[in-house]
C-alpha cells in the first residue's frame, strides 16, 4: 500500500476532463474534495476546508453548489472502471437498492415525510434509489438518483428554491427510477449479468417484465403474501349466478391463488437442497433452497406470467429466517447454486451503501440544492471505485483489506500534526463561517440584529 496515495492521483487524473467547462476548470476542487472525503472525519466541505488550510470555503461552496461540470460524465465513467476492474471469476450482478438520510427541516432538496430504511420507519428524511455492481465479494457503487416525492413535483416554489430542473420535476416511483438505472447501464455498456433488489423491486411485475424485455436476467426478493399459482390458471370472465347481482364483465383466473409463505408451510424435509452460499468471516455460510416453477397474475397487463420461485431457509441465532425471491432464470439455465449466488448478492449493494456512509461520508453533507447533491454524490462514488481497485490491486498481499484500512492508510499519508495555536486559529476561522452564514439565513428572514 506504501504507493497508494500515488496511485490515488494518478486515478483522479484520469478524471479531469469531466471537471471543467468552456472557459473554467475545476479539477483541483475536485481532487481537494476526494482528498477530503479521505482525510476528514466529518465530509461536509466546512470540515474538508478545515483539514485542508490552502482551500477557500466559499471556492468550493461554489464548486459544488454552482459550477458547472458534469456530474452525470463523473458517475458513468465511475461505473465503466468498476465494470472493467470486477474480476470476471462469477456472474457479475447490477444491484439496486435505496436508502435514507434522516434530516432536520424542510429545505434540503427531495426532503420529505416519508419511509427512511435506515430507521425503518417514517422519518423527515432524503431518499435516493442507487446500485451497484457486484462480483462475488467485490463491489463498488454506480448510480445514485434522488427520489423526489409527489409533494416537491406539485410544489413550483420549493423546485425553484432547490434550483431542480424543468425537465426533473416530473414524478417517479422508485422503481421506475430502477428501470431508468438499469437501462442507462445497459445504453453506456456496462457489463453486467443479472439484476438484484428487494421487495420493493420484486413486487412490481412491471418492472420485471420490462428487465426481461432488454434480455436480462433478475433476481429479486418478494413478500411474503406474495400470491402465486402453483399450476397455470386461465383467465376467463365467470358465468353468472341466476338471480345473484349483475352479470360478470371482467376476467378473473380459474384457480386459487396462494401466499408463498403459506406455500412453504406446505413444503416437505425432501424438497429442500443445501446449498453453500458463500464463504464468510465466520465460515461458510450454508442455507436450504427450494425452487419451484409458479405463475402470477400480472393485473396491469392483464396476463398470466411465469416465474421461478426461490425461497431460502437459514438458521439464525434466534430464529429461522425465510426469503422469497422471484427470476425469470430457470434450473435449465443455472445450476440451483448459481440461483442461491444471484439472490445472495443484494447483501453487498447494502454492504457498498454503508461503506459509502460511515467511509466516506455520504451522509455527512448538507445539500438544499439540487445540483449540490448530485455533485457530491458523484464524487463519492468516483472516491469509492478507487477503493474498490485499491482492494483489488493489493488483494494478494492483502486480501481482507477494507474500505476503512483505506481511508486509513491515505489519512496517514496526508495527516499534518497541528499546533495549539493551529488549532484555535481553525477552530477561529470555522467560527466567523458560522456566524456569517446564521447572519445571512436571518437577514433572508428580516432579521438585522443577529450577531452573537
Amino acid at each position: 500500500m506504501a504507493a497508494s496515495v500515488k496511485r490515488l492521483g494518478a486515478y483522479l487524473v484520469d478524471f479531469q476532463d469531466c471537471f471543467q467547462n468552456r472557459t473554467k476548470k475545476f479539477f483541483d476542487k475536485a481532487e481537494s474534495y476526494a482528498h477530503g472525503v479521505f482525510i476528514s472525519n466529518h465530509r461536509n466541505i466546512e470540515r474538508i476546508c478545515e483539514d485542508q488550510s490552502d482551500l477557500d470555503y466559499y471556492q468550493m461552496q461554489h464548486f459544488i453548489t454552482h459550477s458547472n461540470w458534469n456530474e452525470r460524465k463523473v458517475i458513468d465513467r465511475s461505473a465503466i472502471q468498476v465494470s472493467k476492474s470486477l474480476p470476471k471469476r462469477k456472474l457479475t450482478g447490477l444491484i439496486i437498492d435505496e436508502t435514507g438520510t434522516v434530516k432536520k427541516g424542510d429545505k434540503s432538496v427531495g426532503v420529505s415525510w416519508q419511509y427512511c430504511g435506515n430507521v425503518g420507519k417514517l422519518a423527515n428524511s432524503q431518499v435516493a434509489v442507487m446500485s451497484c455492481l457486484s462480483n462475488g465479494d467485490f463491489a463498488s457503487m454506480t448510480d445514485a438518483r434522488l427520489f423526489l416525492p409527489e409533494g416537491w413535483c406539485h410544489d413550483k416554489y420549493r423546485c425553484d428554491k432547490a434550483d431542480i430542473p424543468q425537465d426533473l420535476r416530473m414524478f417517479k416511483t422508485k422503481t421506475e427510477i430502477a428501470y431508468d438505472i438499469v437501462e442507462h447501464h445497459n445504453e453506456i455498456g456496462i457489463d453486467f449479468d443479472f439484476v438484484g433488489g428487494d421487495g420493493l423491486y420484486g413486487n412490481d411485475p412491471e418492472l420485471a417484465r420490462k428487465i426481461n424485455e432488454l434480455g436480462y436476467v433478475y433476481m429479486f426478493d418478494i413478500h411474503k403474501d406474495q400470491h402465486v399459482f402453483i399450476e397455470e390458471p386461465i383467465l376467463e370472465v365467470p358465468e353468472s349466478k341466476l338471480g345473484k347481482g349483475r352479470k360478470p364483465s371482467l376476467v378473473k383466473p380459474d384457480k386459487q391463488s396462494i401466499r408463498v409463505d403459506k406455500y412453504c408451510d406446505t413444503l416437505n424435509k425432501g424438497d429442500w437442497t443445501e446449498i453453500k452460499v458463500r464463504k464468510t468471516t465466520k465460515g461458510t455460510l450454508k442455507a436450504l433452497f427450494h425452487f419451484a416453477k409458479v405463475f402470477i397474475w400480472n393485473k396491469t397487463t392483464n396476463t398470466i406470467e411465469t416465474r421461478l420461485l426461490v425461497i431460502k431457509k437459514q438458521k439464525t441465532k434466534n430464529e429461522e429466517e425465510i426469503k422469497y425471491s422471484f427470476t425469470n432464470a430457470n434450473l435449465e439455465q443455472y445450476t440451483p447454486k448459481a440461483l442461491a449466488y444471484m439472490q445472495g448478492q443484494r447483501f453487498f449493494v447494502e454492504h457498498c451503501i454503508k461503506e459509502c456512509k460511515q467511509v466516506l461520508g455520504l451522509d455527512q453533507f448538507q445539500t438544499r440544492k439540487w445540483t449540490a447533491w448530485q455533485h457530491q454524490v458523484a464524487l463519492n462514488i468516483m472516491t469509492a471505485c478507487f477503493i474498490l481497485k485499491e482492494k483489488l490491486f493489493c488483494f494478494d498481499d492483502l486480501p481482507l483489506l477494507s474500505a476503512w484500512d483505506v481511508k486509513a492508510w491515505i489519512c496517514f499519508k496526508f495527516f499534518q500534526q497541528l499546533s495549539d495555536d493551529d488549532m484555535i486559529d481553525r477552530m477561529f476561522v470555522r467560527h466567523v463561517k458560522r456566524q456569517a452564514d446564521i447572519n445571512r439565513a436571518y437577514i433572508k428572514e428580516g432579521f438585522t440584529n443577529v450577531s452573537k
